[in-house]
Order: C-alpha cells, then sequence, then structure tokens
C-alpha cells in the first residue's frame, strides 16, 4: 500500500511539472518575428507591438533578403513567424519544400500596379508600348493580366497566344496592344507592374498607390498571412498575435495613416 501512495504520488508531480512547463511555454516572453522589405514591419510595430507588450511579450524583429530565408527560418524555429508573403507563394514553398507553414491572419497588403515614368497619368498609351513584368512565376501569371485588363479595358483585345519567359513559366498574352516581357536593364520599357511590397516601401522606391496607372483586382489567396509552423498555429502565442493584429489599436493605427489608402483590407478591417 505503501508503496501505491508513493508511486500516485510521483505521477501527480510528474503531471504537475508538466503543467508548469506547458504553463511556462504559453507564458512566452519574447517573439521572434520576421520580415522582408516592405511595409509589413511598419505595420507590426504601429499596431501589433503595442497589444502584445500589454500581455507581456517582447518582440524581436529579424529581416531577411528574400522570402525563402524567412521562411525557412520559420521551419527551424530560428523565429517564430513571419509577416511577407500571401496564400499561393505559402502553399508553393510548403510544395517544394515539404514543409508544414500556415497562415494564422491575414494583413493589410498593397496590390500590385502599373508604373511609369514616361507616361503622365491620364495620357493615352501608345501601341506596341512595353510593359515590364517582375520575375516571379508564382505572382506574375495571375496578377499580371488582371492588372493590365483593369489598366486599358476599353482597348485591350484578349488573345490565347502565350509567350514563355525567362522562369519557364508560360503567361498569357492579354493585350495586342502591349508587349509583356522582362528587360533585361531596368528604364528601358515605357511602364512596370512593381511587386507591391517593395514598390511602396518608404526605405526603397517610395511609390504611391494612388500615383499607378491601374491596380489589380486583389484577391483573398493574394492578401499576405502571418505564417507559422503548423504546430504553432493553436498555441497561446499565436492566437495573441492574430487578437492583436484584430484590436482596436491595430484597426487606429492602420486606418488613420494614408500611406495605407489603397491597400486590400482584411475583413477585420472593413
Amino acid at each position: 500500500m505503501k508503496k501505491f501512495w508513493l508511486l500516485l504520488s510521483s505521477l501527480i508531480l510528474s503531471i504537475f511539472i508538466a503543467g508548469e512547463a506547458l504553463a511556462q511555454q504559453a507564458a512566452k516572453a519574447e517573439l521572434k518575428v520576421g520580415f522582408v522589405p516592405g511595409p509589413y514591419i511598419d505595420e507590426f510595430k504601429a499596431g501589433v507591438e503595442p497589444e502584445l507588450k500589454k500581455k507581456g511579450y517582447a518582440v524581436r524583429y529579424f529581416e531577411f533578403s528574400t522570402g525563402l530565408e524567412a521562411n525557412n527560418a520559420v521551419f527551424k524555429g530560428d523565429i517564430d513567424a513571419n509577416v511577407m508573403q500571401h496564400t499561393v507563394f505559402l502553399n508553393s514553398y510548403n510544395e517544394r519544400q515539404k514543409t508544414d507553414l500556415v497562415g494564422i491572419v491575414h494583413v493589410p497588403t498593397p496590390p500590385m500596379g502599373l508604373y511609369s515614368k514616361k507616361h503622365a497619368l491620364g495620357t493615352p498609351i501608345k501601341p506596341d508600348s512595353t510593359v515590364a513584368v517582375p520575375n516571379d512565376p508564382v505572382n506574375l501569371q495571375p496578377r499580371s493580366g488582371s492588372c493590365a485588363t483593369s489598366a486599358w479595358s476599353k482597348s485591350v483585345t484578349a488573345s490565347r497566344s502565350m509567350f514563355l519567359n525567362s522562369t519557364s513559366s508560360r503567361i498569357p498574352v492579354v493585350s495586342r496592344s502591349c508587349r509583356w516581357k522582362q528587360p533585361r536593364r531596368r528604364g528601358r520599357s515605357m511602364m512596370s507592374t512593381s511587386p507591391p511590397s517593395r514598390a511602396i516601401s518608404r526605405s526603397i522606391a517610395g511609390l504611391k498607390l494612388t500615383g499607378a496607372f491601374a491596380l489589380e483586382k486583389m484577391t483573398t489567396p493574394y492578401i499576405n498571412v502571418v505564417a507559422v509552423k503548423r504546430d504553432n498555429a493553436e498555441s497561446p502565442w499565436a492566437q495573441d498575435i492574430v487578437a492583436a493584429y484584430k484590436s482596436p489599436t491595430f484597426k487606429t493605427a492602420i486606418l488613420s495613416d494614408r500611406f495605407y489608402d489603397g491597400f486590400a483590407l482584411p475583413d477585420y478591417l472593413r
């Protein structure tokens, strides 16, 4: 009987220790969040970090040159989350790398736009003008077409012809009035479709969405997300990040700053 009570006491103690360990994990002291160049780190600092600090978190920021590096850091556990990609890119990365990252909340995202230094807004576009497109097959095929169609809705003639770009992805030519290509040198094209995050970054190109000839009609799969490992998606700290994005503090920070005019907004900000 004495041995039974000793075993029971040991079991209860083990459960208590395990519970304490889980509680400590839930009360994560520091969150490591990664970004690539773009507006997302500013969004986070303005409206998310203040809410996380109220709950006792310290936030440590990591900046990466590419999305592949940022995703790899999450998968390896070097950082807890990153903010820089849409679901289509994330799914493509998971498929190629055999990883298990998931999005836990959408974030305000700038749409892709058509910009030009050679044409003033409102001026007609000459036939056979050249439009530069990014060397990115994940973004290029579905997005450049929607942007072009909205830009020249009165003059675009749909075409089923195709051309092969340098990434070996096939892209439909949506207009006989304009040529879509990836020029070897910048500045040679009449117009360009710029990757949105870098295009409007205050520290990089500094373009404004209001200065675009046209903006894509962004659909949900192309609105960026906060990405974490699947096993962490329901963790207390991950859900605290979600709650911070959906907080009044974040809503005020975004809607009161004219910089975010034209961004595609998640449902919780509408």
